[in-house]
């Protein structure tokens, strides 16, 4: 519930705090005098668009905050915790408007954007407006309305859930129909292509070593001819060779070692090179040996290297790159095996789904029309408290799983009154009396708000067309209400605001520069003033101070 209310600079508030407690709080004032104006700065609180011109005139910005008790509120400590905001008995929603239009929101301190501000907001309040029964006339509200009073929200989930799979699934369906069409002359090709390449049966890294391997048979006599000359230079020639001269040359450093030690590196480093260079002959023996001059083998790798060559061009690919395309292509035409596959099995899957969904918005439909059948007779029967005697109002439930599917199910939702005997039920939308329509709006607001999980019921002047008798019955409707749970009712009716557990009144004071709203809690006898005031304009006499009290409900 709204424990207290804090608006600071807005619109014609300067500074204003209000302190609210669980049951029935009337609203009054004089006409003009800003009875909504808090209702504004809440709505403002919890997400609603803002206007820089709401920042009251010479001040830099707006600051409303709304303090909540929800620790008998699950639903909502439950959506705290998911969003991981800070989760205690209390709430409380900050808004900030700057002059520019800059806007910030808060929850418990922590910045948020506005849209979890206004998710939040729709867990803790339901504002029912003067112009509610405008929305009531729309067939999605009616719908909403009835499946909000019937707790719906878990049913109407599933149904949305059926739905979006069952929708999915003929959308893959029809995706891999146009895909299917569209491969159709592709695919042959495609084949043909993926059974030449599997013919040729490409290793991943076989043309480089094929190039390595022709490079090589094709060279091999200079190959035979230039490692000879370079073991001859190296050691194999009679008079001189390398290793030769490189022991001399060590025999003389070994000596020089002798005389003078600081030439061992030198000595080292020579014997090193000795063994690198008996090594390097050593191998050049060893790959002679192992040399092939294969003439069959060259004309092999040379029909091999022209085969892949003539495939090279035949698809603008690199040789190099071949076994790589032909992968491509291989997952492509798995792709189109599995696309087919996969269409195969798919109109059971889409009948399935179809089935899973007309199957849960049928139950759907079968709990929207029992609960319609009491909201029936609730309504009918507050009806006949507001003086509407003869009145009748139905909900039609039209199932019809022939007409169309959406993610709120296959019904048709339609509200039908009936003012006069003899008179046919129509929709709600052709009554044509607004006192009546109004009534009719506010009997199905009070009972349907009795079901709503909210814990905070606004009205705004909504019993606006309703006078006399009827008056007092809307009062005690509302109090009833707020035996349950936290209603705030801005009301001209002394009937209606004589019920109520609480009672603000709001007035509104200017002088030649500044004009300021205030609201202020009234004892019993300010309320006694403020009823007979409601009853008889600003004379207040004996008489209207005993209606007044007559009409106080304590």
């Amino acid at each position: 519930m709204l424990l207290q209310l804090t608006i600071s600079n807005f619109a014609i508030v300067s500074f204003l705090e209000l302190d609210l407690r669980q049951g029935m709080t009337s609203i009054t004032g004089e006409t003009g005098a800003g009875k909504s104006i808090a209702i504004d700065a809440l709505a403002l609180a919890l997400g609603e668009r803002a206007d820089a011109d709401s920042v009251r005139p010479g001040a830099d910005k707006a600051d409303i905050s709304a303090r909540f008790r929800i620790d008998k509120l699950p639903r909502v400590k439950a959506w705290l915790s998911e969003q991981e905001l800070d989760e205690q008995d209390e709430c409380i929603l900050r808004r900030t408007l700057s002059r520019e239009g800059r806007s910030r929101g808060y929850i418990n301190g922590t910045p948020v954007p506005l849209s979890q501000l206004k998710a939040l907001g729709a867990l803790l309040i339901n504002i029912h407006g003067q112009h509610a029964h405008q929305e009531l006339q729309k067939p999605d509200h009616q719908r909403a309305l009835l499946d909000a009073y019937a707790g719906h929200h878990q049913l109407v989930n599933g149904v949305s859930r059926n739905y979006q799979h069952w929708r999915q699934l003929s959308n893959e369906r029809k995706r891999l129909q146009e895909e299917q069409e569209k491969w159709q002359a592709e695919r042959q090709l495609l084949e043909y292509q993926v059974a030449e390449l599997d013919e040729l049966a490409l290793d991943e890294d076989e043309f480089p070593e094929l190039e390595a391997e022709h490079k090589r048979l094709s060279n091999g006599a200079e190959l035979v001819t230039d490692c000879q000359l370079v073991m001859d230079v190296l050691a194999d020639n009679d008079e001189t060779n390398a290793l030769q001269l490189v022991r001399q040359g060590l025999k003389t450093l070994n000596e020089l070692v002798t005389m003078d030690a600081q030439l061992a590196p030198v000595l080292e480093m020579a014997e090193a090179g000795l063994i690198q260079l008996e090594e390097s002959h050593n191998e050049l023996s060893r790959y002679l040996d192992r040399l092939e001059l294969d003439p069959e083998r060259l004309h092999e790798v040379e029909s091999r290297m022209s085969k892949l060559m003539e495939l090279s061009r035949k698809h603008h690919v690199p040789a190099a790159e071949l076994h790589g395309f032909h992968q491509v292509l291989k997952a492509r035409l798995a792709n189109m095996d599995e696309s087919s596959h996969r269409l195969e099995h798919l109109d059971e899957e889409v009948e399935q789904a179809k089935a899973d969904f007309i199957q849960a918005a049928e139950r759907l439909s079968q709990s929207r029309q029992r609960y319609a059948a009491t909201l029936n007779k609730k309504i009918t029967q507050s009806l006949h408290q507001l003086s509407m005697e003869k009145g009748r109002f139905e909900i039609e439930v039209h199932a019809d799983a022939a007409a169309g599917f959406s993610p709120l199910g296959i019904d048709r939702v339609e509200f039908l009154v009936s003012t006069n005997p003899g008179q046919p039920l129509s929709p709600l939308a052709k009554v044509a009396s607004g006192g009546e329509l109004s009534r009719i709006s506010l009997a199905i607001q009070v009972i349907t708000a009795q079901k709503v999980e909210t814990p905070t019921l606004i009205f705004d002047e909504v019993d606006v067309g309703v006078s006399g008798p009827t008056a007092a019955v809307v009062g005690k409707l509302l109090r009833q209400l707020g035996e349950s749970t936290q209603v705030l009712v801005i009301t001209h009716l002394p009937q209606v605001a004589g019920n109520g557990h609480q009672h603000f009144f709001v007035s509104k004071s200017s002088d030649a520069d500044h004009t300021e709203t205030r609201m202020q809690e009234l004892d019993e006898q300010h309320r006694l003033q403020e009823l007979a005031r409601l009853l008889g304009g600003n004379r207040i006499t004996d008489n209207t101070l005993a209606n007044a009290r007559e009409l106080l409900v304590c």
